[in-house]
């Protein structure tokens, strides 16, 4: 490492700028750091964005160190362990801070320029986390040592720290530690599972680092207690020209590995099955994952008990506090944690966009991947297309902005699966007992006449309510009803053309409830229809359907909205805190929705919906057939 930075030195000592181009060098610069810094549109920003990774310079001082321990981990098969980090300087101040890197050799080579007329920075890639110096030694700026415990997780390569000065704004090299390791860096991690295109089938995607020249990819599953069977798994990844811009393509990149996809067909509803991951190596040796086990799904229309939590905008945060700045994503732990504790009374968690927060720096997907990890190995994790995963400028989006970091919905796609005949296009609908979801996606365009507007009606008017009588609809920006601030300041309530082109098909359709996230908020509607309340807010409705209950709930992680003083007449309930809902089925007739504050689970609000199949055949405004006098 040490002759690396030394050739560092060398480098940045014989580089001249072309005459001509310093200006606009500065120039570009000032862009790249204007980029960075409006990345997330709403919710705060990327906390790995407050990096000023192409100012980084060399400060080596031969009085610092920093050392890690212990050197080897994972030796018990675990994913996941915490690190001591020791650290010196004998010139420190308080604005020092420690970054992780992986690869831990992050000077190897020389990072590819991003035009002709800047160079490229030192530093190839940003740190997968970081932490200041003082974080847990308050003396630090005056006795120049310190300590700090940090937790690793295993992303196919190796690790190092490193010690800067001059803040996140101008850091400096000061010094580098020991590289330390998981036993098998390559080993399957992180399982999630995804319901498949049928009733009957259970997907599993893991991430790993074996190629399909190194390993052969497979999952060992069956009913528990019974003989287990094995199924293969396809391969994918993707690589850095398939980002569409800075940082994802930049500093942010790093490489995602090998995805896994395995599919669990012919599965005997609602029987408990166990299931493993595994690599068979070509010498004949197996790698094996961590066992682990869920409930098939029910037959669609079963009569049984069925319950679905749904949020959006959960991001991710560190347990050792890490890469926090600025409260960002302070409630994702939280919501975690409530959903982990309350899981054996969940069957499927629906995640409506807004998924990680990564804005074009990649490691934050697999650090994600392994905060959610006990609920998705247990349970269908869906997700849904939001602004963060999707949009930017001249890529297909229907917004030309710049939240996605520059990944373009390419590494959701491909870090999760989604039962969507395009994958790329993102949206779907999937069934669970007495449910059928249709997840739109609002980062294309789904006016009418448009494709997306097609599948919304086929998906809504293709369900058998007698069988199915919950029909719910989920996206991630608002398309019904918000009071955010922002959409206040546009003078509307709702992103523009949204409810306008979609009320015909929720009221024609019956649709029981529209779902968001986008607003980190909670907030319910009355049944209303074209901004009038068709029934009023209540904590129960019986009879037959009046219009839909429009929620938005997404406060699942990332920093809380503002809310309009003025509260329209169809706003029922609010709350400015972190939390999601939980949809329950009791039966064919029954349905309660729950919001639940993620700081200690309390329902903050509910409401019952009774109904009987006459009730879901009644007409009311806007939904009646055509009729004829003829006998």
């Amino acid at each position: 490492m040490w002759c690396e930075l030394q050739g560092w030195n060398r480098r940045a000592s014989a580089m001249e700028s072309p005459p001509g181009t310093t200006m606009v060098a500065a120039l570009v610069h000032l862009l790249v750091a204007m980029t960075a810094a409006v990345l997330p549109s709403a919710g705060g920003e990327q906390p790995l964005s407050k990096i000023g990774v192409h100012r980084a310079t060399l400060a080596i001082h031969p009085g610092a160190s920093v050392d890690a321990s212990p050197p080897l981990l994972g030796l018990q098969g675990q994913d996941q362990e915490w690190v001591k980090i020791g650290f010196n300087n004998p010139k420190p101040s308080k604005d020092d801070w420690i970054g992780v890197f992986s690869p831990a050799n992050f000077s190897d080579s020389i990072c590819p320029s991003e035009n002709q007329w800047v160079e490229a920075p030192l530093f190839c890639t940003a740190p997968i986390k970081f932490q200041y110096a003082n974080y847990t030694t308050t003396d630090y700026a005056k006795t120049g040592k310190g300590s700090l415990r940090l937790q690793i997780i295993n992303q196919r390569s190796d690790i190092s720290f490193a010690l800067f000065s001059g803040g996140l704004s101008n850091p400096k090299l000061i010094a580098h530690s020991n590289i330390i390791a998981f036993a098998n860096p390559k080993a399957p991690v992180y399982p999630r599972l995804a319901q498949g295109k049928s009733w009957d089938e259970m997907t599993v995607t893991w991430t790993s680092g074996y190629s399909t020249k190194e390993a052969t990819p497979f999952v060992e599953w069956g009913i528990q207690g019974q003989i287990q069977i094995l199924s293969p798994a396809g391969t994918l990844t993707f690589s850095r020209d398939t980002m569409c811009g800075p940082p994802a393509r930049t500093v942010g990149w790093r490489d995602p590995g090998f995805i896994h996809t395995s599919f669990l067909k012919d599965l005997w509803p609602n029987l408990k099955y166990t299931y493993r991951i595994g690599h068979r190596l070509f010498n004949g040796q197996i790698v094996w994952g961590r066992q682990y086990s869920f409930k098939a799904p029910p037959y669609p229309g079963e009569d049984s008990l069925q319950r679905v939590v749904i949020f959006g905008d959960l991001g991710k945060a560190e347990i050792d506090g890490s890469n926090e700045y600025n409260d960002f994503e302070r409630g994702s732990i939280n919501t975690t944690y409530q959903l982990v504790k309350d899981l054996k009374n969940i069957d499927m968690v629906m995640h409506i966009g807004d998924i990680c927060y990564a804005s074009g720096y990649l490691s934050q997907w697999d650090q994600f991947t392994a905060q959610v990890e006990p609920i998705a190995s247990t349970v269908p994790y869906m997700v849904a297309s939001g602004n963060h995963e999707r949009d930017w400028p001249g890529s297909g989006s229907f917004y030309g902005t710049l939240d996605s970091g520059g990944e373009c919905g390419v590494p959701a796609q491909n870090m999760f699966y989604v039962p969507a005949e395009n994958r790329e296009q993102f949206w779907y609908s999937t069934d669970y007992g007495m449910f059928r979801f249709c997840v739109a996606n609002t980062e294309l365009d789904w006016r009418p006449g448009t494709e997306q507007y097609k599948f919304i009606e086929h998906c809504l008017s293709s369900v058998d309510r007698q069988k199915q009588p919950w029909l719910i609809f989920l996206a991630h920006r608002v398309l019904g009803y918000s009071s955010a601030t922002f959409y206040g300041a546009e003078g509307t309530t709702e992103e523009p053309m949204g409810r306008e082109s979609l009320q015909l098909l929720w009221q024609k359709y019956r649709v029981d409830i529209a779902m968001y996230g986008h607003v980190h908020g909670y907030e319910r509607t009355c049944p209303v229809y074209e901004n009038v309340c068709v029934a009023k807010g209540s904590d129960r409705y019986s009879g037959a359907f009046t219009a839909t209950t429009h929620v938005v709930v997404g406060g699942g992680g990332a920093t809380l909205a503002e809310y309009t003083a003025e509260r329209a007449r169809w706003s029922h309930a609010q709350d400015l805190d972190y939390g999601f809902a939980k949809l329950t089925a009791f039966n064919h007739t029954t349905l309660l929705m729950e919001y639940k504050r993620s700081r200690d689970g309390s329902v903050r609000d509910s409401f019952t919906v009774s109904r009987d199949y006459r009730d879901v055949l009644a007409c009311g405004v806007d939904n009646c057939p055509s009729t004829t006098m003829a006998s």
